[in-house]
């Protein structure tokens, strides 16, 4: 049995379709569906059940699974970047990571986690996933931050596999409300009024909408988790991004394409909140995945944005 956690976000849900289009249909699905519309995410999707997460930690725990568990995929966190309750975030991301890694060591289980480039924070040390002396800007990225480190610590980089995901989007994102990709906000606005909103940048040697991210494909991404699966050698934390950073200008330029709507973009104030912790460069340093024998070469922004927004966004939110 191979179990998810997460297994109905976005990242986690598309990783059981890919898993069931593998001849994969033993899967637990663990998280929290809640009263939003995360729940659509499973329809059509192969699995044995699905255990709410404070259940599953405690049935684990209390010694209630045996070796039927080949597996923990461990995608789910709180990953909103501006929740502000540091005691949550410690409590779900790093106090739940460590209980189900520790029951994965013990029993020789496959463990892959999910971490963030949200870790490296304003990128002063830069993006070399080998260096782990960081300063994350925000509780989430140190919450993420702290359960690589715990790894580290107990030297169990050596039998683990821990992923520092940079900006994701794609199908099956629909549930997450402001924490969506700017690929999907963006769709939406163009819907709506023609115009794509932007944020202005605060730094003078940045021009607006030249501030740039690492953007990978959803499907991208779990394709290198199967492998990670199928190949229990690749141990280690490692990043998982296309390794070339693009501007908003261009996600958004990619997105009117997409549609073929002629490019209008607007640059808007950023919230005081965000000013302070706002990212304006990352990069994936691809070059430790590239030693390995899963590594992928990503499909460009431009390519994704079109099979995102023709494939999905268009058809009324279809699911992947």
């Amino acid at each position: 049995m191979i179990v998810v956690t997460g297994g109905a976000g976005f990242i986690g849900s598309c990783l059981v379709k890919l898993l069931n289009d593998k001849g994969v249909h033993d899967i637990l699905i663990v998280d929290a569906l809640g009263t939003g519309a995360k729940w659509k995410n499973l329809v059509g999707k192969s699995y044995l059940d699905v255990v709410h997460k404070t259940s599953f930690r405690e049935e684990l725990l209390a010694g209630e699974y045996g070796a039927e568990i080949e597996a923990i995929f461990h995608l789910g966190a709180c990953s909103s970047t501006t929740e502000q309750n540091a005691d949550y975030l410690l409590e779900n991301n790093y106090r739940y990571s460590r209980d189900l890694a520790e029951y994965a060591e013990a029993r020789n289980i496959r463990f892959i986690y999910a971490s963030s480039a949200a870790t490296y924070g304003a990128g002063e040390a830069g993006y070399n996933d080998q260096n782990f002396a960081l300063k994350p800007l925000n509780m989430y990225g140190y919450s993420k931050q702290m359960f690589d480190e715990w790894v580290l610590r107990n030297g169990l980089e050596t039998k683990f596999a821990g992923v520092k995901f940079f900006n994701v989007f794609g199908p099956n994102e629909y549930h997450k409300g402001d924490m969506a990709s700017v690929v999907m906000k963006s769709f939406r606005q163009v819907q709506e009024s023609g115009v794509i909103r932007l944020f202005k940048s605060y730094k003078p040697d940045v021009a607006d909408g030249e501030q740039k991210r690492d953007f990978i494909y959803v499907k991208d991404v779990v394709e290198t988790l199967y492998a990670m699966l199928q190949f229990g050698e690749v141990r280690g934390i490692y990043n998982l991004g296309t390794g070339l950073a693009r501007s908003w200008n261009d996600l958004a330029n990619a997105v009117f394409t997409a549609m073929e709507r002629p490019a209008a973009i607007e640059y808007i104030e950023m919230p005081v909140a965000l000013r302070g912790q706002y990212q304006y460069f990352t990069e994936a340093d691809m070059s430790k995945m590239q030693q390995t024998r899963i590594y992928r070469p990503c499909m460009t922004l431009e390519n994704a944005a079109k099979d995102y927004v023709r494939g999905y966004l268009m058809k009324n939110f279809e699911h992947y």
